[in-house]
């Protein structure tokens, strides 16, 4: 809920905040569970499936649920617009972020190292780079 009305806090009213939270609530835990298990990627803190499509939902719903009286668009044609707008907005900052992280991995890559050793991931990296336990189980 609060990583989807970030980006329309100042637009939308309680309603239209309950809604996006409501739909980015189910999207982001369809997206953190299922769609990652489909797609395999790595993901252990779920940051991409509640932060990244939160922050899309909420920036796309932005366009649908933003008020005239808090600065939003009014007319149905006016929602429609802003919607694509929106779009393209998130379009443009997903192409743009992958590009630029993608760079910065790959520099990274080159000078360190993305991946730690198959045994240092066996021991645990609590343990194999801080020589300590980060739990007493």
């Amino acid at each position: 809920g609060l990583v989807a009305i970030t980006p329309a806090a100042g637009t939308v009213g309680p309603m239209g905040a309950l809604v996006i939270g409501l739909v980015a609530g189910v999207i982001c835990f369809f997206c953190a569970t299922s769609l990652k298990r489909k797609l395999g990627y790595d993901d252990s803190l779920d940051a991409f499936g509640v932060h990244g499509i939160g922050g899309i939902v909420g920036a796309i719903l932005t366009g649908v649920f933003a008020a005239p009286a808090l600065g939003g668009f009014g007319t149905v044609t006016d929602v429609a617009a802003q919607v694509w707008i929106q779009a393209k907005g998130v379009g443009f900052t997903v192409i743009y972020t992958a590009i630029v992280t993608f760079i910065i991995l790959k520099v990274l890559d080159m000078v360190m190292g993305l991946r730690v050793t198959e045994e240092e991931e066996a021991v645990g990296l609590d343990l194999a780079q801080h020589n300590e336990r980060g739990y007493n189980l």
